[in-house]
């Protein structure tokens, strides 16, 4: 029985009680799948739970950070152990010449909500891979946002560049103080075949994966930082039809790492 009841109360950090579908759902095909798929999984989690004879626990030792094929990522530097998972919703932004309409887009950031993952990391891997392409189909309604549609995950910091080359993460919140990150990029690899393109499965492609380390300014014993399993986040491969300046909606996997 008390197995049956830390699995509910668990898998209740990453669903509502029932399918939560947005106005016009029907008409969206992917969006309608994806939400399937999600709640399938998730009923038969609730399923296997009523079976074990001892409930799994939110250890951070036993979660594994996905590896990118073909090509990894640099592995996660020696002595240093995994601190939070955050899944990643927001915008990869770009600016467009408006002169040259044969230019590239030229990325200027990303601005991001980071909600606490970290223990469906740990427990349910195959849940938390669903949910950047599930996050991507649906749109926050401002950075504060307090859960993760259609998830309950709750904001656990944000993710912004303080400036043209500094991607940043503020995990600091009234919940939970676990660092401010100041990063600069140590490596980038594709984002792996069938990764989703965008919402709807129409876009352009997602961003690659990255491992991020500290700058000169981090708190909280942060180090390192990944982003795996993106969703979308790409621009057009060139600014025709594009105005001066646009936003990208993405999702992603964000490990962090601490010495």
């Amino acid at each position: 029985m008390l197995s049956q009841i830390w699995v509910v109360s668990a898998l209740c950090a990453v669903a509502f009680s029932a399918p939560t579908f947005s106005p016009g759902a029907a008409e969206r095909p992917v969006e309608m799948k994806v939400l399937s798929d999600y709640f399938h999984m998730l009923g038969s989690k609730v399923q296997a739970g009523r079976q074990m004879a001892q409930a799994p626990v939110c250890n951070l030792a036993n979660a594994a950070m996905p590896v990118a094929s073909p090509t990894p990522l640099p592995a996660v530097s020696a002595g240093l152990s995994l601190k939070h998972v955050a899944i990643g919703r927001g915008t990869q932004n770009y600016t467009c010449s408006t002169t040259n309409t044969t230019a590239a887009p030229s990325a200027i950031g990303a601005i991001a909500t980071l909600y606490n993952a970290t223990c469906v990391a740990s427990t349910y891997p195959d849940l938390l891979a669903m949910l950047p392409k599930l996050a991507l189909q649906f749109n926050l309604t401002g950075p504060n946002e307090r859960s993760l549609n259609p998830s309950n995950l709750v904001v656990s910091g944000h993710h912004y560049f303080s400036n043209g080359t500094t991607p940043a993460f503020d995990l600091d919140t009234a919940a939970m103080k676990l660092g401010f990150a100041p990063t600069q990029k140590n490596s980038s690899v594709p984002a792996p075949a069938g990764a989703a393109v965008g919402q709807e499965d129409v876009g352009f492609g997602a961003v690659a994966w990255l491992k991020l380390t500290t700058r000169i300014g981090a708190t909280g014993d942060l180090q390192e930082v990944y982003r795996i399993n993106t969703a979308g986040g790409n621009p057009p491969a060139t600014c025709e039809g594009m105005p001066a300046a646009f936003e990208i909606q993405y999702a992603a996997e964000y490990w962090f790492f601490e010495s």
